[in-house]
């Protein structure tokens, strides 16, 4: 049974990297059928649900609203905290992006993770969260990561908001599902989808200040986020040539303007004690 979960596992895993890097049309018509509903539709700007119920790792009732305060950025991430491969895969690569990150969940942004399988536990969540938070290595992190736990019609509503499709194996035991993060706006709204198993830091900053609509930073990273746009035929963020043109000339209009004046102050003041040690007639 184990070999036979792992082989599913396997195979799982390799249309899915088939599904991100198509290599032909023949492959596509290969999809089994019962991963025709596994996948993710953007929904770019749709509302979330504040009003949805969960249990957060300490078994205490929640809204998501209690996560979107107005104020910060949200990631959202949909797993199941017994997945055998892709959770762990996907998880782990967010966690790797974080810790280069400078900022930390519970001050610049929020994290809420969120089971899709309804038969979990708050107490499987809270040993989820505290594996995360040791490996993070930043105990102030645990106030801004939230492990959340729901019944099935409220996890249902959640991912279909998100455009997020998975499937139950019966045969196996587990969930079928995609490779995706979602970053919401501080009022709950869908600003950026990041896919794979892979988060760099860059990708992360750029999409938490997009979301806060340059909120949260320094104003160098709104410099930043003004010489980068999302592109979503790379699902990447591009440089934009005429921005970074437009930064460029101004940091050179800005230095020019700062040597001159520092030039011609010098000169001014050289005048002026020039000008006090002239004698008179």
């Amino acid at each position: 049974m184990r070999m036979r979960r792992s082989l599913d596992s396997c195979l799982f895993l390799a249309w899915i990297l088939a599904a991100a890097f198509p290599v032909s049309a023949q492959l596509a018509d290969q999809v089994p059928s019962q991963l025709e509903e596994v996948g993710v539709e953007e929904h770019l700007d749709a509302k979330i649900p504040l009003n949805l119920e969960f249990r957060d790792e300490y078994g205490a009732v929640v809204t998501l609203a209690d996560y979107f305060d107005g104020t910060k950025p949200v990631i959202l991430t949909l797993n199941y905290y017994k997945c055998p491969m892709l959770c762990g895969l996907q998880l782990n690569g967010l966690l790797d992006g974080l810790m280069d990150l400078d900022w930390t969940p519970g001050q610049e942004f929020e994290i809420v993770t969120v089971s899709i399988n309804p038969l979990e536990t708050p107490a499987l969540a809270a040993e989820k969260k505290q594996n995360y938070i040791k490996r993070y290595e930043r105990p102030s992190a645990a106030k801004g990561w939230h492990f959340l736990t729901g019944r099935e019609p409220e996890i249902r509503q959640l991912a279909s908001t998100l455009g997020f499709g998975y499937t139950y194996d019966r045969e196996t035991g587990e969930y079928a599902h995609a490779a995706a993060i979602f970053v919401g706006t501080p009022d709950g709204r869908i600003a950026r989808y990041l896919y794979g198993i892979e988060y760099p830091e860059k990708r992360l900053r750029l999409a938490l200040l997009e979301a806060s609509a340059g909120e949260i930073g320094t104003t160098i990273d709104q410099i930043i986020l003004y010489c980068f746009h999302y592109d979503p035929e790379s699902r990447r963020y591009s440089p934009v040539a005429m921005n970074i043109m437009r930064v460029g000339g101004t940091a050179t209009a800005l230095i020019l303007g700062l040597s001159l004046g520092g030039y011609w102050l010098r000169e001014a003041r050289r005048r002026k004690k020039t000008d006090r040690g002239t004698p008179t007639t």
